[in-house]
């Protein structure tokens, strides 16, 4: 049973596909894959239903898994493929980019094109918790202050350009502030009840930390 509930999840409902974003593709109908994976589950075909798995899945089965799994579960794949001929079915394409620096884009096929719905440079919506960590990780990784204040939350994005745009307010006129300086390091009270502290290496003063 387990197989059949996920075996549709393991094969690729476009084998091909011309991606140009932003522009108009001519792209395979998702529904002939479905169509295809249906025959072959109510024959109970498990090489025709290997050769529409995905790479990444056939590491995880090999066609041997398949005839097996599909032997133990012939009553359930037949009545799976029922079910897709039964009712018209309700499909979606999406991809994902992946470039040489490790970023990826999602996209989604709508009305005969892809359009981008998550990209390392532009907002995305995380449907998982972990595609939220994930995104969280990507900017920090590239130290995007842009890329992190679209992945936090409104009131902490909010919390956090109002503590630092009362910094800026703060720091608008430096030579008005007063310094404390000891040796090598400095410290300076902000108005707004910001505390700056820097540190001198070699003939440099440089930010140290700031609250």
């Amino acid at each position: 049973m387990l197989f059949a509930r996920l075996l549709p999840r393991h094969f690729i409902l476009a084998a091909a596909a011309a991606v140009e974003i932003g522009c108009s593709s001519r792209v395979p109908d998702p529904k002939t894959a479905a169509n295809e994976y249906a025959r072959a589950a109510s024959r109970g075909d498990a090489e025709a239903i290997y050769a529409m798995m995905t790479s990444a899945s056939r590491k995880s089965y090999s066609l041997e898994d398949v005839k097996r799994l599909v032997a133990e579960q012939r009553v359930e794949l037949a009545e799976q493929a029922k079910d897709i001929t039964a009712r018209e079915p309700r499909t979606s394409a999406t991809a994902r980019l992946r470039y040489e620096d490790g970023e990826e884009a999602s996209l989604e096929l709508r009305g005969g094109r892809f359009w981008i719905t998550a990209s390392g440079a532009l907002p995305g919506g995380a449907r998982t918790t972990e595609q939220a960590l994930d995104q969280l990780r990507r900017v920090l990784a590239r130290r995007s202050y842009a890329g992190l204040m679209r992945v936090l939350s409104a009131s902490t994005r909010a919390a956090i350009e109002q503590d630092l745009r009362s910094l800026v307010d703060g720091l608008e006129r430096p030579e008005t502030l007063h310094v404390q300086v000891v040796g090598d390091s400095a410290t300076v009270t902000i108005p707004g009840g910001h505390v700056v502290k820097l540190k001198r290496e070699g003939s440099i003063w440089r930010v140290d930390d700031f609250d």
